[in-house]
């Protein structure tokens, strides 16, 4: 039985925290993998996909900007001692 694809798009992609984000693809996927869905409700379930993914991969790449921002960080904070040997 197809579902309502009105309920595939809820919210804005853009208001969507990485992990709600992903659960949504999650089940955006199975929908489409069980198929029984309409050519439009398919379709709109796969632009929603796309944008699922596209929304996870934000996150992922600030995540990753982040991550290498802090170890930057922590190089250019060299402590006397630490151990690291580049102490003079």
């Amino acid at each position: 039985m197809p579902h309502d694809d009105a309920s595939a798009s809820a919210r804005p992609v853009g208001e969507l925290s990485y992990e709600q984000a992903r659960d949504e693809l999650v089940t955006v996927v199975a929908r489409l993998e069980a198929g029984g869905e309409t050519l439009e409700g398919s379709l709109a379930l796969w632009e929603r996909g796309e944008a699922l993914a596209a929304r996870c991969l934000e996150w992922l790449d600030g995540a990753r900007v982040r991550l290498e921002t802090a170890r930057g960080s922590d190089e250019t904070t060299d402590v006397p001692g630490d151990g690291d040997g580049t102490d003079a």
